[in-house]
């Protein structure tokens, strides 16, 4: 009896032919996918590196090429502006002059300001040059060397001050008896101010607010630095 004969049928039946069924081995797909995933995520870590080493020996010419545009902008940080310090109320000297029709405006505006701590000089009209022209609240009139000092610290006192610089004037011509008039005036002092009111003028601001005024106009001003940047 062959070994081919199933038990039991006394070789009555027999398998005749050839060929026979062939068992395939399990798994051989799954393999196959395998290393077909694999091939790829190797070729993929070999392109990245690849584009590292082309960049590190470069020196990122690639992005600088491109506009830079993966380097970040450097940061900046505030420090504090040095200026020139202000000079103090006590130091500016105050002309105060009426320009108006309402008379003992100077006189009542002079008192105030001295006692803030200003300096009062000479009281009293306008002249001519200003008389009845003012339109505005006050006009400030002094040297150029007054636009960075002595007028920003008179006009924390009143709002809506205008400011005038005045060119150096000289003095008459002697008179004919030979008697001299005032050789020249000199140019003016960077701390003299003349206060002109003008019709607009109600009253000084309050003494709160411009203490406040002057507080924060005296305050150091930051001034944007750049820090260093890292290699990008």
């Amino acid at each position: 009896m062959s070994m081919l004969t199933p038990p039991g049928m006394g070789g009555k039946y027999r398998i005749t032919g050839d060929k026979y069924p062939r068992m395939r081995r399990t798994g051989g797909r799954r393999k196959l996918v395998l290393a077909a995933t694999g091939g790829v995520l190797a070729l993929g870590l070999v392109g990245w590196g690849t584009f590292q080493l082309v960049d590190v020996f470069t020196g990122g010419s690639t992005a600088t090429a491109a506009g830079g545009r993966n380097c970040p902008a450097p940061a900046t940080s505030a420090s504090p502006a040095k200026a020139t310090p202000l000079p103090a109320p006590g130091r500016i000297k105050v002309n105060v002059l009426n320009a108006t029709e309402r008379s003992g405006l100077a006189k009542q505006t002079a008192d105030a300001l001295k006692k803030r701590g200003f300096a009062i000089g000479e009281v009293g009209n306008a002249t001519e040059e200003y008389d009845k022209k003012v339109k505005g609240t006050v006009l400030l009139l002094g040297a150029a060397d007054a636009v960075d000092g002595a007028f920003p610290v008179l006009a924390t006192q009143v709002g809506g001050a205008k400011q005038k610089v005045e060119a150096p004037v000289k003095g008459e011509p002697a008179e004919a008896e030979g008697e001299a008039d005032e050789a020249a005036k000199g140019p003016r002092k960077p701390n003299e101010v003349d206060l002109i009111i003008g019709d607009g003028f109600k009253k000084l601001a309050p003494e709160a607010a411009a203490t406040g005024a002057l507080k924060a106009l005296n305050a150091p001003k930051p001034s944007p630095s750049p820090t260093a940047a890292g290699r990008c």
